[in-house]
């Protein structure tokens, strides 16, 4: 494993965005950087929640997708899979007829996250809906969505980069272990 502390989220992105960030975190500064830019927090901690909140923004921005079976926080995910999300499609024998039902799973560490990060893997998992690979189609049905799309996936990056680095926020302590 690097001691890089961007390796595993952001590695993708250039190396002096990547440098930029291990100074915030050296610093101790990336925690209140990301609380400044996002402060808003959600109330939708809930199963049952979740599922009403996934609901609408489909119906506002998907309303010809088929319908949602289940929407759940899942506390496996993040560990197991090295997801913050996943959409499945299950299929059923039922008599004579195939039933299928979808199911997305958002990671629970959403709980505790700032709205915009819950709204836009929200968002990444309806995509998966109508696009199943990370193409063009798939961003840009992203982006009809949620226009700031590519900036909070971002944004999710460094604060996933602040949770396995230890960061502080607010008096506790964040570690995805």
């Amino acid at each position: 494993m690097s001691d890089d502390p961007t390796e595993q989220y952001l590695a993708a992105y250039p190396p002096d965005l990547r440098a930029q960030v291990r100074v915030l975190i050296a610093q101790g500064r990336l925690a209140d950087s990301l609380e400044r830019r996002y402060p808003e927090r959600h109330d939708v901690v809930s199963d049952g929640a979740l599922y009403d909140y996934v609901s609408a923004l489909k119906s506002r921005h998907m309303r010809n997708a088929g319908p949602l079976a289940k929407v759940v926080y899942d506390s496996r995910l993040h560990l197991t899979h090295q997801a913050l999300g996943t959409h499945t499609t299950v299929s059923r024998q039922q008599g004579g007829n195939l039933k299928t039902k979808r199911e997305i799973r958002i990671a629970s560490l959403f709980r505790e996250a700032p709205a915009a990060f819950l709204r836009m893997i929200a968002v990444h998992e309806l995509a998966h809906l109508k696009e199943r690979g990370h193409d063009k189609a798939f961003y840009a049905l992203c982006m009809h969505m949620e226009p700031d799309y590519h900036q909070l996936e971002f944004d999710v990056r460094l604060w996933l980069t602040g949770l396995e680095t230890g960061v502080r926020r607010a008096g506790t302590t964040a570690r995805v272990t």
